[in-house]
């Protein structure tokens, strides 16, 4: 097995009895790039039966992994690693403040002493479990208490006995990534060969759940917001744009373009405690937004403030100062955190679950639910990939969004041949409730083809506000339908037209109530409903302008959709556009 004094040469490997029947294996490894001294692959052997075999193998093992390069050649710690790593990582700020902290609570204490070559799949399995056993990573053998702050203090009903709690899945994973990207610059150094831990398994990343709030709670946030002018403004371009709160602070005059309704977005405020600086965009890219009128109108307002504001103490407002500020010339932008703490302060005033980051929700999945493309709306928000982290993160609404771009579609296809054979004619039919009345235009445009067979019905809120009912009643008109053969409700899926019947014509309908029903004048109209001079729900629907009946539905509908009463249907008012014109053809107000 060796030479008479127990030891081969070391070109073959060394392989040693030691006195206490142990047999230690040694193979060089060339010359180690931290210490720069030799670099050995050992191992010991217990002593046994089968120790000569198994040193003979190892020493094979160790012999080959040098011949083929596969040997870790250094004896680095995972601590002189990320000592490196850090040094020369290129990472932002923050990023790097984060990464430096879960070195030092979670790594360093658990793997800082362990050989960097001896990291594998199994030890990041070992890590990863007791990562998501505790936090603290307690060792259970004595009472541990959970105190209050890590500062010093005198204890209190807060300072709790210790309990577990493991770390997130969404940390565990980036935990990993740290090391695998420690790694990766482990070989180009020359450390090792290969990434050990590039089989290991992270934690799947979470699913994507955005919680924006509803357009109802969206009124109220707006409106609460608007008590202070300049705050309403904020809390308003942040639901047009949805900016990262950083970027909303970083914006300055000179990025606002109001001739051309357009914001350019190229820096942001960073914060880590107290300290604060301005940086790139998150994904170090400039974008451009376009703004409609209304934002562009309430930006020129307040503008207006800011200029009057600096002018009453001498100041001048220049194009660098900062848009949302409070400094008088605007000189000094907000801290990200106070906005988001005004922000917070403000939903638990109105008992809203919810923060400012949802705001940025609130604005994709409005779009979103708005038919606008993932890449139009990725590129609003700031994403990358072309849309990929997008469709990710909001791909419950794009499918709702895809729903109703299936029913868009079938409205514009031409009639499909009928294949059914018609029944026999309906008798004839007097309406007398207000069911009973939409139920018969409905069966008057079922049978002149204006509502055509194998396409859906419109929505029930649709053809309650054409009609000037309450949903129940547009509810028990379909049902009508449905009873006479003319519709197909199915659960789950929107209500069909069947087929046109050979039917008799109803009987008249009332003057009283044919102002509701659809007339040659109906067609798409563009609707702002403002509460007090401030709007509040902008939204499309197919209607007469010149139907008095027909705009009170639509704006008791919208009133009730953002939480408003009819109580003070006196504060608000309709404005009616055509699609594309910033031009109201009327504003109609409601009284009592």
């Amino acid at each position: 097995m060796g030479s008479s004094n127990g030891r081969e040469k070391r070109a073959t490997g060394q392989v040693e009895v030691l006195p206490s029947g142990s047999i230690r294996v040694r193979v060089y490894a060339g010359i180690d790039p931290v210490t720069k001294k030799r670099h050995y692959l050992d191992e010991t052997v217990p002593a046994g039966p089968n120790a000569e075999k198994l040193a003979e193998k190892l020493k094979i093992k160790f012999l080959n992994q040098v011949h083929e390069k596969r040997n870790p050649r250094t004896k680095a710690t995972v601590n002189q690693l990320l000592d490196r790593y850090f040094a020369e990582a290129d990472l932002e700020f923050n990023t790097a403040d984060t990464y430096r902290g879960y070195a030092e609570k979670h790594i360093r204490p658990l793997l800082g002493d362990q050989k960097v070559g001896s990291l594998d799949a199994g030890v990041m399995k070992s890590l990863y479990v007791e990562l998501r056993r505790c936090r603290e990573h307690c060792k259970k053998t004595r009472a541990l208490i959970d105190h209050r702050t890590p500062r010093d203090h005198e204890c209190d009903d807060r300072c709790r006995p210790h309990q577990c709690r493991g770390l997130a899945p969404s940390t565990v994973r980036q935990i990993h990534f740290i090391l695998h990207g420690a790694l990766r610059e482990a070989i180009v150094w020359n450390w090792v060969a290969t990434n050990p831990i590039a089989t290991a398994t992270p934690p799947p990343a979470p699913k994507s759940n955005p919680r924006p709030p509803s357009p109802k709670q969206a009124a109220r946030i707006v409106n609460e917001a608007f008590k202070d002018p300049d705050w309403g403004t904020l809390v308003w371009l942040t639901m047009v744009t949805g900016q990262r709160r950083g970027e909303l602070c970083g914006i300055r005059w000179a990025h606002v373009d109001l001739d051309v309704a357009t914001l350019h977005l190229e820096k942001a405020i960073g914060q880590r405690g107290a300290k604060k600086w301005e940086k790139d965009t998150k994904a170090h890219q400039d974008r451009w937004i376009t703004l409609d009128p209304g934002t562009i109108e309430l930006l020129r307002e307040h503008q207006s403030r800011c200029e009057s504001r600096a002018a009453a103490l001498g100041l001048e407002l220049s194009e660098d100062a900062y848009v949302f500020s409070l400094s008088p010339d605007g000189s000094t932008h907000l801290v990200p955190d106070s906005v988001s703490q005004r922000y917070s302060k403000l939903a638990e005033r109105l008992k809203i679950k919810t923060t400012i980051h949802k705001l940025r929700h609130y604005s994709a999945t409005e779009l979103i639910a708005g038919g606008v493309d993932i890449r139009t709306v990725a590129g609003r928000l700031g994403h990358g990939g072309g849309g990929t982290t997008t469709l990710r993160a909001y791909t419950a609404f794009v499918s709702l969004a895809d729903q109703r771009a299936a029913g868009s579609l079938a409205t514009r296809m031409p009639p499909r041949p009928s294949t059914a054979t018609p029944p026999t004619a309906l008798p004839d039919f007097t309406p007398t409730s207000p069911y009973e009345v939409v139920a018969a235009a409905l069966r008057v445009q079922i049978a002149s083809g204006e509502l055509r067979a194998g396409l859906p019905l419109p929505p029930i809120k649709q053809i309650a506000a054409a009609h000037g009912t309450s949903a129940s009643t547009a509810q028990r008109a379909v049902k009508l339908l449905a009873e006479w053969g003319l519709v197909e409700v199915m659960s789950g899926r929107r209500t069909t037209v069947r087929y046109a019947h050979a039917m008799a014509e109803p009987a008249p309908i009332p003057a009283a109530d044919r102002e509701t029903i659809s007339s040659p004048s109906t067609r798409p109209l563009e609707l702002e409903v403002r509460q007090l001079g401030h709007s509040i729900s902008r939204f499309r629907a197919d209607a007469d302008p010149e139907s008095h009946p027909a705009l009170r539905a639509l704006l008791v509908g919208a009133i009730r959709r953002n939480g408003g009463t009819l109580e003070a249907i006196s504060d608000y008012e309709l404005v009616v556009r055509q699609i594309g014109s910033a031009e109201p053809l009327i504003i109609f107000v409601a009284t009592n």
